[in-house]
């Protein structure tokens, strides 16, 4: 073989006729990655279109609410007649939203990021004896996603009234709230804390660091970003389930800021459920679910693009 044909590329030797090599893709194999292509972009098509859908429902009907400045101002104290415009405000219920939610993330968070350190950096790398309490929250964590939420609630129904004997108070609320939050912020966590590269724990041990330290000043600093997307996704998760909210309290028409008050607590899912019965031939009822429907999305939204922001700002740059 000459000196140029040594140098020459597979396309060139391909072109000069040399048997064995072939250049561009079969005709099989382009059909298959289109056709692949069609049914990945149907199958886009598909999902989204019922998405678009509810939300162009829940947009149409409920703006005219969500712009008015009584719906975020005004509570339902004298919403009769009908008339009043009162009628139209959901402070009690956005507050009371959050409110539930803010005490639901500190209840969780804590538990739910303690839980995913045991798991990653205790469980994995311990004794059999770690190891096996290990898999054993780890399939509690997995048997708590899957519970539904009336269940959650059902369950702190007969741990706080009929075994304590005491009375429904919308913190309850948040108890059943926590169980479902943290399996999702566990989970999350748990996938972060593996992400940390093995070597930056070596090299802390290597320097004479306790284990202790080297989570809290090396793995968790790391991982800082994504479980903070984690927990505040988590959250967005648990806000709109309805059922604790209709099994451990009471709807409030108005506002409240106590968490004890034995008169309840307004929400918007609760506020979505009463009203809803009440829409047939009551344009205002209708006005007022379609809002607090169109509310809880944008609360909903705006807790996940504040995770994104949160995530990006905390990431470790080098």
């Amino acid at each position: 073989m000459s000196t140029m044909e040594q140098g020459s590329s597979p396309a060139t030797l391909a072109g000069n006729g040399l048997p064995g090599l072939k250049t561009g893709r079969s005709g099989g194999r382009a059909f298959k990655n289109t056709l692949a292509t069609v049914l990945i972009w149907l199958a886009f098509l598909i999902a989204l279109i019922p998405l678009v859908w509810i939300l162009w429902e829940v947009v149409s009907k409920g703006a005219h609410s969500v712009i008015s400045s009584s719906w975020w101002q005004k509570d339902q104290s004298g919403a009769l007649p009908v008339g009043d415009t009162n009628i139209r405000g959901a402070r009690h219920a956005i507050v009371g939203t959050l409110e539930i939610g803010l005490i639901t993330a500190i209840i969780a968070i804590p538990i739910a990021v303690l839980t995913a350190i045991y798991l990653v950096e205790y469980g994995r790398a311990g004794g059999r004896v770690n190891r096996r309490i290990a898999r054993t929250v780890s399939f509690m964590v997995d048997i708590l996603s899957g519970i539904p939420s009336i269940v959650a609630a059902l369950f702190v129904f007969a741990v706080w009234v009929t075994t304590l004997n005491l009375h429904l108070v919308p913190i309850c609320v948040s108890l059943a709230l926590t169980m479902l939050m943290i399996p999702v912020v566990t989970r999350s966590t748990e996938e972060m804390l593996k992400l940390v590269p093995t070597e930056l724990r070596e090299a802390s041990y290597a320097l004479g660091v306790p284990k202790w330290k080297t989570v809290v000043r090396v793995v968790l600093p790391t991982a800082v970003s994504g479980i903070i997307t984690g927990a505040l996704l988590g959250l967005a998760r648990v806000l709109g389930e309805t059922a604790p909210w209709l099994f451990l309290t009471t709807y409030f028409q108005y506002l409240s800021y106590s968490p004890l008050s034995q008169s309840g607590i307004a929400s918007l899912p609760t506020l979505i459920s009463t009203q809803a019965d009440q829409m047939s031939g009551q344009p205002i009822f209708a006005d007022r679910v379609w809002g607090a429907a169109l509310t809880l999305i944008i609360i909903v939204l705006a807790i996940n693009l504040l995770g994104r922001l949160l995530g990006r700002l905390t990431r470790v740059k080098n």
